[in-house]
């Protein structure tokens, strides 16, 4: 009885010590897949990382891309110029999904939008360059054909020229890097397109 007593307790510390080392040898697998886990969090702080330039500048820059839309659908109940149409359907093209792209980023670092009714948005339109005033837009409304087209062009080139200043602001203030490779896009675009408005005067 005693032998077999002494055998069992050689056993049972033999189990102990395997089942030591075996949690030794899971070590390495449980660190390195909680080394794998790691980036996550940081790779989330990073994209969430922003301070209040970036939302001043998305919160100013999506009512002015909504200003640029609301002109662009304008144009093709008023123009005839195939020219100013594409570049009216490109605009509309290019700024609604950057429109969804900042408010989604607005929703990601708990920010959200003033309060903006169109009643605001002329009060609003002093702080963001090259807004358009009510009387801007309903002048701009009321012109057909050829005059339509001229006016439209001035006043896009203004509205491009203050999102590119916005964006220059963001470039030098802000700190979240999609913001910022956004307000890049929006200053390459936005400039090729009045180099093509101005253009587009010159043959009007």
């Amino acid at each position: 009885m005693r032998k077999n007593f002494i055998i069992a307790g050689f056993m049972l510390a033999s189990a102990v010590l395997l089942g030591a080392c075996g949690g030794n040898d899971s070590m390495p697998g449980m660190s390195s897949s909680s080394s794998a886990a790691s980036p996550a969090p940081s790779s989330a702080q990073a994209e969430a990382g922003h301070n209040a330039d970036d939302v001043t500048f998305v919160q100013q820059m999506i009512p002015h891309h909504s200003q640029a839309l609301d002109m662009a659908k304008l144009v093709p109940s008023r123009s005839t110029n195939p020219k100013v149409l594409d570049l009216a359907s490109r605009i509309e093209k290019a700024q609604d999904p950057e429109i969804q792209q900042m408010h989604g980023w607005l929703s990601t670092w708990g920010a959200g939008m003033p309060g903006m009714s169109s009643q605001s948005m002329p009060g609003m339109s002093g702080s963001m360059p090259g807004m358009m005033s009510d009387a801007d837009l309903k002048q701009l409304g009321a012109a057909k054909g050829a005059e339509f087209d001229k006016m439209w062009l001035d006043m896009m080139i203004k509205h491009h020229q203050g999102a590119i200043d916005m964006a220059k602001t963001e470039l030098t203030k802000g700190a979240n890097a999609d913001a910022k490779a956004l307000a890049q896009k929006i200053i390459d675009a936005q400039q090729a397109e009045i180099t093509e408005m101005r253009g587009l005067l010159t043959q009007g």
